[in-house]
């Protein structure tokens, strides 16, 4: 998704720990209960940038499977 946009950030030396602690990366992993549909998005944000994953996460709450059109499971891994 957005990774390019804070990969500076993630590369910085242990020594910003400051910004560092600011990052929260998120892995979605969609997954369909009829089929054998899956897919996994990745994507990192600043804490103050939290209301960017507040709104994907509402648009992945009512996806539905293009093959079956059964209403997708959404699991999300977070490292903060």
């Amino acid at each position: 998704m957005e990774l390019d946009k804070y990969a500076d950030i993630a590369k910085k030396s242990p020594d910003d720990s400051e910004l560092r602690a600011d990052l929260i990366q998120v892995r979605a992993i969609i997954t369909c209960p009829s089929c054998e549909y899956r897919k996994v998005f990745r994507n990192q944000y600043l804490r103050k940038d939290m209301e960017l994953m507040i709104v994907a996460l509402k648009v992945f709450d009512w996806l539905t499977c293009n093959r079956c059109g059964e209403l997708l499971f959404l699991n999300l891994e977070y490292i903060i």
